[in-house]
């Protein structure tokens, strides 16, 4: 194959990922399938999410490319099982970007982005007319706080939801309460899942994304904690053999620091 002069152009990625899974490519490209693209996928996705937590742009770059090229095997599969190409793909997201934007490309009015939603779901109301429901389009695979926060976002906008963030907080204090209550560990175990059902509606009313903000506090902990062992390490002390009490002191001096 003789490369592409211009590597900066999209069809040109989309040209070395056909040679890729062709006949004189690469025998890992062509072993590969749908389903066992699918890790790989869900990684690029989830380095894509970590680079915009850092505010890294150069990293986010180089993994917004990582993504684009499992998008592209995943149609280049697809066009060599004769159900669908690229151009298929681009087609199809084009096509809905303009019919679920008539108040940009039509006549229809949207003053405001809350207005907008409202009509994004009348538009896709239409769309699922005897497909289900307006949950069903939800993927389960997310992670299950994603999935809630975006399931209780989709039933807000036709009014299913609290008038006041207080209802939302006596919901809380009342699983908490039922929390305690329970006498089985399968009934802690509901009623947890309960709290946290209604922590993530809260944290969507407070235009909080529960995902992003627990990877935050999961990325603080990590940081604080390795401070905390190299801080040990520095006075000779071994964490596995200190007292809770100088854990914590150790944890309190990471967090004076700012650290």
């Amino acid at each position: 194959m003789t490369l592409p002069q211009d590597l900066s152009r999209f069809d040109s990625l989309v040209e070395i990922i056909a040679y890729l899974h062709g006949p004189e490519g690469c025998p890992w490209d062509r072993k590969q399938t749908h389903r066992s693209l699918r890790e790989h996928l869900l990684e690029e996705t989830y380095e894509v999410l970590e680079a915009l937590d850092e505010g890294n742009n150069v990293a986010l770059c180089a993994e917004l490319g990582d993504l684009l090229m499992q998008v592209v095997m995943h149609a280049q599969l697809a066009k060599e099982a004769g159900d669908f190409d690229i151009g298929g793909v681009i087609e199809g997201i084009n096509r809905k970007l303009v019919s679920r934007h008539p108040h940009v490309f039509g006549k229809a009015q949207a003053k405001t982005a809350e207005d907008v939603l409202v009509r994004w779901e009348e538009l896709k109301k239409k769309e699922r007319e005897g497909e289900g429901g307006m949950l069903d389009g939800v993927p389960k695979a997310l992670p299950a706080l994603a999935y809630s926060q975006s399931v209780q976002d989709r039933v807000a906008r036709v009014g299913f939801d609290w008038p006041e963030d207080a209802g939302v907080l006596d919901k809380l204090a009342e699983e908490i309460a039922e929390f305690k209550a329970g006498a089985t560990a399968t009934e802690k175990s509901n009623e947890f899942g309960d709290i946290l059902f209604t922590l993530a509606n809260y944290a969507r009313r407070q235009g909080i994304d529960l995902e992003a903000s627990l990877r935050e506090a999961n990325a603080k902990f990590y940081r604080r904690f390795s401070c905390l062992e190299a801080l040990a390490r520095e006075r000779g002390q071994d964490i596995g053999k200190m007292a809770l009490g100088e854990l914590n002191q150790l944890w309190d001096e990471v967090k004076s620091a700012g650290l």
